[in-house]
């Protein structure tokens, strides 16, 4: 079993998402990473060797330690006890200030799915549409919708925004992969009650399977 939280928290002017992910046993890492905007601001990670090979008990051990790594980083931001550099470039623009929020109950319940999940990738060019949807299957706009390859020599967060069809194409050139796990993360931000989509990557890039 896999255990994981998604959160967002408040401090001063700036909302923050925190995303807590146990790796998985052949990994034995429980990673926090905390966004702004879709950049990654912050990313900390912890083994949990001696609990392997995991059983009922040393499961629910993980569980513990999952969800303390990650009320204390929510704790830490609330406090200001963790510096965040925010970019300049991720403050708001005067035209992202006049646009209107996605109202929170057409938050709740988005389905995000990848459309083009078998030809994403072309070469070293990476097209992603994506598709967003809400209860009854209806189209979303708004929202904003992020995409990584987690795990690459050259970290980078790429995103865009659902138009009047809940579509949003996101396109960036794959970066070199590093050793490891490699996965493409695709998320909504924020992310309340829409789970993320992942797809793991081998070292040469392949059109993940679906």
């Amino acid at each position: 079993m896999v255990f994981g939280h998604n959160s967002n928290v408040k401090f001063g002017a700036h909302t923050f998402h925190v995303q807590t992910e146990d790796r998985g046993a052949a990994h034995a890492l429980i990673d926090t990473t905390v966004y702004y905007q879709g950049r990654v601001l912050h990313r900390r990670t912890n083994n949990y060797l001696d609990l392997l090979p995991l059983n009922e008990d040393s499961q629910q051990a993980l569980k513990l330690r999952v969800d303390e790594q990650h009320r204390v980083v929510l704790e830490e931001i609330r406090n200001g006890d963790l510096q965040l550099a925010i970019p300049p470039s991720a403050a708001p623009s005067a035209r992202a200030r006049q646009t209107a929020p996605v109202p929170a109950a057409e938050r709740r319940n988005l389905v995000l799915e990848l459309l083009n999940a078998r030809s994403w990738l072309v070469g070293k060019q990476a097209t992603l549409e994506v598709r967003v949807q809400g209860d009854g299957g209806l189209p979303v706009s708004g929202v904003e919708v992020f995409a990584e390859i987690e795990g690459s020599a050259a970290q980078a967060v790429h995103g865009s925004k659902t138009g009047s069809t809940g579509r949003a194409t996101i396109a960036f050139e794959m970066p070199k992969l590093g050793g490891g796990d490699v996965a493409l993360v695709i998320r909504v931000e924020p992310g309340d009650g829409c789970t993320p989509l992942r797809y793991s990557l081998r070292a040469k890039p392949r059109v993940p399977a679906v």
